[in-house]
């Protein structure tokens, strides 16, 4: 599971620079493919080592498929039609994350732990003719672009060392010397991608970018929304296994109604935002979320879930709802289609270090005796749950300034 996130992770902005070069729906097609293949290695590991290499090189083919897929919708649809589609993404994203446990699960009671990697073939082919048949060619990349190497390279080991700093953190701790070197030694590597970047006559990552507002501010929020959205989901399945005595599955699906309602809302939401701007939805949603996370604090061993539990995780995914689409399509719409693929891989970059983050930091503060989690580190968890994401929102209200298009939440369309 390291080897996978590490390889991600790091590579991320690579997968994103590479489908503004070459064209994202060809990049996304490649992505499934080596998904695909690579699937069938970690299915035919003959041992542990061999597993490990397998799911590094799947984090690989991840990297390039996961902005390619985003860039691909942004290339593809217009107006309210993209909110609505990334909506549906999101929806749907949503709805693989808790199918996928699920499943994995019976599969590796019911058969073998390789079904977990095998049924993904069919994916895979399904998706391939899909996009062959379904997705239109509209290759805006440049197959004779030059490639930053060396802008890749400090990008890959920039990322990488604090990706894997914050991975190994809980087993290891700030002490080891191995921890410390990564994580500095990575933000060292860091500042001098950026120092490239500004050099370069091609730069992997245009820093032009982050001079546009709505880019850099939907970026922040990403990171406390989405380290918020990690400790809360992390911490109150910790409390439910550790201190309230449910099973696995039953504590995974707690969190089916938050998948449920973003499934019901997510597209129209998305498509709303399109229509009114995007402020709204970021700068209210985080505050709606923020609320819904307080009541959490007050759960302890023996709770009723029908009444203590379920109403909150209820109005957390509204405000949930409200935020994940509108966030991701302001991105795009900001960095602009020739940028759609590198725009998506700063996102999903900042949201999964944040949630690295968020569990990391969080989790040392509360860690109780022998690491184990007890209801007052659960309680301050939440509490800190709740500041993030409600910073977010506020992120969101001051700093996102809706396009002139946009109608306010309300009003009638001219």
């Amino acid at each position: 599971m390291d080897a996978y996130l590490l390889t991600l992770g790091s590579l991320l902005l690579v997968g994103g620079s590479l489908g503004d070069l070459f064209g994202a729906r060809k990049l996304f097609i490649i992505g499934i493919i080596l998904f695909g293949i690579t699937s069938i290695f970690c299915a035919a590991a003959p041992d542990g080592t061999t597993l490990i290499l397998a799911r590094g090189l799947q984090g690989v083919a991840g990297a390039i498929l996961t902005p390619a897929g985003l860039a691909v919708i942004a290339t593809t649809f217009r107006g309210e039609e993209r909110g609505a589609a990334i909506g549906s993404w999101t929806a749907w994203t949503g709805v693989a994350f808790v199918i996928g446990p699920l499943l994995g699960g019976w599969l590796v009671t019911h058969g073998s732990w390789r079904w977990v990697f095998l049924i993904n073939i069919p994916i895979a082919i399904a998706t391939v003719a899909l996009v062959i048949y379904a997705v239109p060619k509209r290759e805006l990349g440049n197959e004779r672009a030059r490639v930053d190497v060396v802008g890749g390279v400090l990008c890959v080991l920039g990322l990488g060392g604090p990706v894997f700093a914050l991975i190994e953190e809980p087993r290891r701790g700030w002490g080891d010397p191995l921890i410390l070197a990564t994580f500095f030694g990575g933000l060292a590597l860091l500042a001098i991608f950026v120092w490239w970047e500004r050099r370069h006559p091609a730069p992997m990552l245009p820093l032009r970018l982050f001079s546009k507002r709505n880019f850099t501010v939907a970026n922040i929020e990403t990171l406390t929304v989405y380290a918020a959205l990690s400790t809360l989901t992390f911490f109150l399945v910790l409390f439910l296994q550790q201190l309230a005595g449910y099973s696995p599955l039953k504590s995974g699906l707690v969190l089916v109604p938050i998948t449920i309602v973003m499934f019901l809302l997510s597209s129209r939401v998305g498509r709303l935002s399109m229509r009114y701007g995007p402020r709204f939805f970021m700068g209210v949603g985080p505050l709606i979320a923020a609320v819904a996370a307080v009541p959490l604090v007050r759960l302890k061993p023996g709770f009723d879930y029908w009444t203590e539990l379920l109403p909150s995780l209820l109005v957390f995914s509204v405000g949930l709802s409200m935020i994940v689409a509108p966030l991701t399509s302001t991105v795009l719409a900001d960095a602009g289609e020739s940028d759609a693929g590198i725009a998506s891989g700063v996102n999903n970059a900042v949201a999964r270090v944040a949630g690295l983050l968020g569990i990391a930091t969080v989790g040392a503060a509360i860690a109780g005796a022998d690491n184990k989690l007890d209801l007052s580190g659960f309680r301050l968890a939440m509490w800190i749950t709740a500041a993030l994401i409600a910073a977010g929102g506020v992120i969101g209200l001051v700093g996102v300034r809706n396009p002139d298009r946009a109608l306010e939440p309300g009003a009638e369309a001219a």
